[in-house]
């Protein structure tokens, strides 16, 4: 079972990413690069990628300086956005997760990345915290 936010988890998350056909459907009009920062991990600051290519999705470890979205939050606000405990809603309202970038690209593909939510469904359902 892979720990939240390590390689392997990051490497499980790009798996079921690669071989979603719903995931690749729903964003085959989409480009968007999204990163995720997390401070205060076990391992210290980690950071991801999601990048959307019309319909192929990679999800890899690191930064990428010319991301679309960044999401920045605390280790503790991320798990609780990933197990369910706190919405990701109530962690920006108060401040816990911030959203730098084109906030206006995200929202017009929101509807677009509900497969990912799938994904990272199908890969939590095996990570330990």
């Amino acid at each position: 079972m892979p720990r939240f936010l390590s390689a392997e988890w990051i490497d499980a998350a790009a798996q079921a990413a690669a071989a979603s056909g719903e995931l690749a459907k729903a964003t085959a009009q989409v480009q968007l690069v999204i990163q995720q920062i997390v401070t205060g991990t076990p391992g210290g600051e980690v950071g991801y990628v999601v990048a959307f290519d019309r319909g192929r999705t990679e999800i890899r470890a690191g930064k990428d300086p010319a991301a679309d979205v960044t999401f920045c939050t605390d280790w503790d606000t991320a798990v609780g956005v990933a197990t369910g405990a706190t919405s990701a809603q109530d962690a920006f309202t108060t401040g816990r997760l911030q959203v730098r970038g084109d906030v206006g690209a995200l929202l017009r593909h929101a509807a677009s990345l509900t497969g990912l939510d799938t994904v990272f469904a199908e890969v939590q359902a095996s990570t330990t915290y």
